[in-house]
């Protein structure tokens, strides 16, 4: 469809992947939000450099789809899909608590929708929408750290200084007397790294007899880093996702002598050692009281007008783009 379609009162326009490299703009009917729902008018979205790079090169998974289903997702896999999971915006139509507030929600691409008010989470004052983007990535960098068991004082190496990585090292700061390096094979994001206020090594230069490594590249050759650095019987975390690719790595070697323990980590559940006490309401309620932090503006990335995103998806998503991610703004 045209991308320059323009939306009635009661219509939006959302971004659809529909071909291996290839999405639009389609109209989408919004209609009333009822009682239990408010209509959001978005600011801004947050475009997941890994996840939907693998959705807008058409690789995700057959085994995958049901799992990689977003909340608000429309379509099927692996064409045409609406997806997204990161959106602020302003509530223009809701309950009174709610009305003229902005919102995070997990949500597609889409300049104005309507979500029932249980899914809108209200963005504190001292945290900026822009920087309300990075709450799902947060949620994911909470999980890791929960999963990966981290603890005061630990050594602990983050493997990966994309988004997620970095933002678990962020968190990982904040645990007193922690000793946290950020690995990465791209010298820029020392910068970032130093923003943040963690210390930045290349692989070469990179500590061992880690407590706690958390891995997040997707690739083999950062996997076997990771492994390498690990203390006897430390955990390695993998948190990233490889979509339908295969790993080779050394799980010969000293992995048995040294005992390692190789666990994954996915945003989809809570850690099992809190599900009994946490819900995934209360776990995002926390990721976004977690960005009340100002270092944490320096994962953001440029601004990109909703009206060009399809055009310039093939350079924001490319694994060679700068920065860490960047923003739609509508």
């Amino acid at each position: 469809m045209n991308s320059t379609v323009k939306p009635k009162n009661n219509d939006a326009r959302a971004l659809w992947y529909v071909a291996p490299g290839k999405a639009e703009l389609r109209p989408a009917t919004i209609g009333d939000p009822g009682p239990n729902g408010v209509l959001v008018r978005t600011l801004y979205s947050g475009l997941s450099r890994g996840t939907e790079r693998l959705i807008f090169e058409g690789k995700v998974p057959e085994i995958e789809w049901s799992r990689m289903k977003a909340p608000a997702q429309e379509g099927e896999f692996p064409f045409p899909v609406k997806y997204g999971y990161s959106a602020v915006g302003v509530v223009e139509e809701g309950p009174a608590e709610l009305k003229g507030k902005n919102i995070f929600a997990l949500y597609p691409h889409q300049d104005r929708f309507v979500v029932q008010a249980e899914r809108a989470f209200i963005i504190p004052g001292n945290v900026p929408p822009r920087r309300a983007t990075l709450a799902a990535n947060m949620e994911t960098a909470l999980n890791i750290l929960w999963d990966g068991g981290a603890q005061p004082a630990d050594r602990i190496v983050i493997v990966g200084g994309g988004i997620v990585g970095m933002l678990v090292a962020a968190l990982a700061s904040r645990l007193p007397g922690a000793m946290v390096t950020l690995v990465d094979i791209e010298p820029s994001r020392e910068a970032i790294a130093k923003k943040i206020g963690v210390v930045f090594a290349l692989p070469a230069d990179a500590p061992g007899d880690a407590d706690l490594v958390i891995h997040s590249t997707a690739s083999a050759a950062g996997l076997t880093l990771a492994l390498k650095l690990a203390g006897v019987e430390g955990t390695i975390v993998e948190a990233s996702w490889f979509g339908a690719g295969m790993v080779n790595v050394p799980l010969g070697d000293a992995f048995h002598s040294r005992r390692l323990r190789l666990i994954s980590s996915q945003v989809g559940n809570v850690c099992a050692a809190r599900a009994k006490r946490w819900s995934t309401r209360r776990r995002l309620e926390a990721a976004v009281g977690l960005l009340a932090d100002d270092k944490l503006d320096a994962l953001i990335g440029e601004e990109v007008p909703f009206a060009e995103l399809p055009q310039q998806l093939s350079r924001l998503l490319s694994p060679k783009a700068p920065g860490l991610g960047a923003l739609v703004r509508y």
